[in-house]
């Protein structure tokens, strides 16, 4: 954001990029970053849209929501244009696809480099993806800013399920919880996520109805190592090894 926040330090060889791709598997904070963005950065103005934002079923009307995205952006500017799941948009072209699409990918190439625009605008586009492997060539040639976000590492785990433990009562050492992030290996942020409120389900599935309508929340069994086991037996990793792999390889092949 820096080159944003102050524009004449970066200039000639050190003009930013214009473009920055976030990607890597799903649940893994991708449109997060894109929020933090839009809320901790005051003064910028922040479009969020999807690929459904930018079509039409009205033949000519794609086109003109690009050319309106970009125009209002360089009248709003300093702005930050997020994309999520840009591969749905501007997947690779082939000889094959419908004339609409084609047009949409071109009208928005021609905008991103500065078509309506110029170049000393204040405009970074960041598209998010879960398929980087599908983009277009032309599309990966103005995004040269890419940004990997693999899988939580053991910190990472550990950390997230100490801040997530704090909304619940818990009985969990930090050698429980360290136990239990190990046990996460491959599991996404958004896979931990899911089996920490799953184990927080468990100590309250031992009660009847009408038990649970009167009981407090003061009231609930903690949550223990045993629950989190439980959760992890129905909670399993949503991304293979396979998928990592092919992640880090287009990761290798794609970086400068």
């Amino acid at each position: 954001m820096l080159p944003i926040k102050n524009p004449s330090l970066f200039t000639g060889l050190r003009a930013p990029s214009k473009g920055i791709l976030l990607f890597g598997p799903p649940g893994n904070g991708k449109t997060m970053i894109a929020k933090a963005i839009a809320f901790q950065c005051e003064g910028i103005t922040f479009f969020n849209l999807s690929g459904g934002t930018l079509t039409s079923k009205h033949y000519g009307d794609s086109e003109k929501l690009i050319q309106a995205l970009f125009a209002m952006a360089s009248e709003k500017q300093p702005s930050v244009i997020f994309i999520d799941e840009i591969d749905s948009i501007l997947g690779s072209r082939s000889s094959e696809e419908h004339e609409a699409s084609r047009r949409i990918k071109t009208e928005f190439l021609v905008q991103f480099d500065g078509v309506g625009t110029v170049q000393s605008d204040r405009i970074v586009v960041i598209g998010g993806t879960n398929r980087p492997f599908d983009l277009d060539e032309a599309v990966l040639r103005r995004f040269t800013a890419r940004i990997f976000l693999p899988l939580p590492g053991l910190s990472a785990r550990t950390q997230m399920l100490e801040n997530m433990l704090k909304t619940v009562n818990s009985k969990m050492s930090r050698t429980d919880i360290a136990s239990i992030a190990k046990s996460m290996e491959g599991y996404s942020f958004a896979d931990i996520k899911a089996a920490c409120q799953e184990a927080a389900m468990e100590p309250i599935r031992g009660f009847d109805y009408d038990k649970l309508t009167k009981m407090k929340k003061e009231e609930v069994p903690p949550v223990t190592c045993s629950h989190f086991k439980k959760a992890l037996v129905k909670v399993k990793a949503s991304v293979s090894k396979k998928t990592m792999e092919e992640f880090e390889r287009w990761n290798k092949s794609h970086q400068k």
